[in-house]
Parts: C-alpha cells; sequence; structure tokens
C-alpha cells in the first residue's frame, strides 16, 4: 500500500520539469562563461566582479577549478597547485569565496593576467578594430550616419564585394595591380593581409586633410593595420570592439552567410588570435547594442580642437 503523506511531498510534475529546464539553462550559462575566458572575450577579473555581486549568477556557481582550468595556459596539474597555494578547496565555487580567499584570487590574477589599462588623454585619431564579425563595420557605419562631422575612413581591399557593398561607401574595390600601385606611390598609411588572403589598407590623403582641419577620424580596421597606426602615429587612440560573448561572435559569423564552412574556420581561428591581442589597445567596447557602442566609441575621441 502507498503512503499517502510520501506522495503528497514529491513535487509536482510541472514543478520538476521547470527546475530540470533551469538546471539545463544554468549548465549552458557556465559552458557559455568558460569559452568567453578560454577566448578571452572577457577577464577573469570582470567574471570574479560578477560573482560577487550576484553569487546565483553563471559566474557565481561557477566552482573554481573549472575557472581556473578555462583560463589560457593553465591545465590541471597548475590548477591543483594554484589552489593549494591560495587555500581554496576544489568545491569552492567563485560566489561562495570568503573575503581573503577572493583577495588572494584577485592578486594572483592581476599578477598574471593584468586587465588592460586604458592610458590618459583622447585623440582626434580614432582607430576601430576587432575580430571578425564583431559588426565593426556596423558600428563606424552607424557613426557615419549619426556623426557626419567625423570622418570616417573608407578601406582598400582587393577581395570581392560582399552583397550590397558598394564602392567607395563600404571600401575601395581594387585588384592586386592597384593595390601594388597604391603601395608603390605611398598613398597607404596602414596595409595588411587578412586571414591570409586578401589586402587591405587605409589611404592617407583624405585623413591627413581631415585632421588638418581639426576634424576628428575614425580607422576601421584590422589587427595588424592598428599596430602599424600606432608605430606610425603613436598619439592616436585605439579602441578595441568586443562581442558580448563567444558564441554570440559565432551566431554572427555563421548569420550573415558570407563565408562557407572553411574560411568560417578560418576566420574564427584568427579572432582567437586578435582577441589576445586586446591588451594593446588602449579603450575597449562591447558591441552589445549598436547605437551604444557607437555612442561610446565617439565619446572616446577628442573633440577639442572642433568645438573651438
Amino acid at each position: 500500500m502507498s503512503d499517502p503523506a510520501a506522495g503528497a511531498q514529491r513535487p509536482p510534475e510541472v514543478d520538476r520539469a521547470a527546475a530540470s529546464r533551469k538546471a539545463v539553462a544554468a549548465r549552458r550559462a557556465r559552458a557559455s562563461l568558460k569559452r568567453d575566458l578560454a577566448t578571452r572575450v572577457v577577464t577573469p577579473q570582470e567574471v570574479l566582479r560578477r560573482a560577487v555581486a550576484d553569487p546565483a549568477s553563471a559566474a557565481g556557481t561557477l566552482r573554481v577549478p573549472d575557472f581556473l582550468t578555462s583560463l589560457p595556459a593553465i591545465g590541471e596539474g597548475k590548477r591543483d597547485r594554484v589552489l593549494t597555494d591560495l587555500g581554496i578547496s576544489p568545491v569552492k565555487r567563485l560566489g561562495g569565496l570568503g573575503t581573503r580567499q577572493l583577495r588572494a584570487l584577485g592578486d594572483w590574477l592581476d599578477q598574471r593576467m593584468p586587465e588592460p589599462r586604458p592610458r590618459p588623454g583622447r585623440s582626434r585619431l580614432l582607430v576601430l578594430a576587432g575580430p571578425t564579425a564583431v559588426g565593426k563595420g556596423t558600428v563606424s557605419a552607424r557613426i557615419r550616419e549619426d556623426h557626419p562631422e567625423i570622418l570616417v575612413s573608407v578601406s582598400a581591399t582587393t577581395r570581392p564585394p560582399r552583397p550590397g557593398e558598394q564602392d567607395g561607401v563600404h571600401y575601395y574595390f581594387v585588384d592586386d595591380d592597384q593595390f601594388d600601385r597604391m603601395l608603390a606611390d605611398d598613398e597607404l598609411l596602414e596595409h595588411a593581409v587578412v586571414h591570409n588572403k586578401h589586402r587591405y589598407g587605409t589611404p592617407r590623403g583624405p585623413i591627413e586633410k581631415a585632421l588638418d582641419e581639426g576634424r576628428t577620424v575614425l580607422l576601421e580596421i584590422d589587427l595588424q593595420g592598428a599596430r602599424q597606426v600606432r608605430a606610425a602615429e603613436p598619439s592616436a587612440s585605439l579602441v578595441f570592439l568586443l562581442p558580448p560573448s563567444w558564441d554570440e561572435l559565432v551566431n554572427r559569423l555563421v548569420g550573415r552567410g558570407t563565408e562557407d564552412a572553411e574560411e568560417r574556420s578560418r576566420r574564427l581561428r584568427t579572432a582567437r588570435v586578435e582577441l589576445a591581442a586586446q591588451g594593446e589597445f588602449d579603450f575597449h567596447v562591447v558591441n552589445e547594442d549598436v547605437a551604444e557602442a557607437a555612442r561610446q566609441v565617439v565619446d572616446l575621441a577628442d573633440t577639442s580642437a572642433q568645438a573651438d
């Protein structure tokens, strides 16, 4: 004979299903966060701050061993040594760490993986770079539309136009002979081969003219080009555009449908390299909302000369 009391204590089927869905969602959120850590979309210090702010969040419920092994160059052996050195139990979650443990883990992170520190001062020459499919072109187009006083430079490229792209608006589409001539005549401020395939470069003339007129100039270029501009114009402000998450970056690349599977794989490999270089940049902007990202980029410009 069944026990009526035991049956009464069993949660309703709908509650169990809801709890199961919630548990699956939490595991997926933690898995996504670990991918963000591994690809450097988010800094470990930021994850630690999220865990402290909300212990029930994906960051807060992430176990410390999983957190550590998600970091680049941290294997299981090094993870165990770190846990021992910091006096943290392997069953601990980030949101459950005590004050002393949080301080010890934070200090360890700051020593080995310091967060980028923006350098003081602003420039009228802004360089916007970031990984593939992060939305650099979309953010630049929004700035061009909302801020006509800012010159958004148009790059030259040897790649063919994508659907909807116009010559002279999105890029100057040139062949290899034309690109070689521009190089020979020193017409490019920077140039690079991107994704081991096509060449890109920034025409020098319009930029120099706009700066002489006191205007702000925005260059939307790749990592190699940003490094060249920094070497040629040390006063330039370098802005790195980040995706909200690694999963969102993959979704954007797949969703635009302009590359085949092989090309997508190549671009994602390049994106990992590009994300690892974000510490070279002066400022970081997350492109979760295009209008907000564009506003943040514009706010980083030195507009004092235009106000005079």
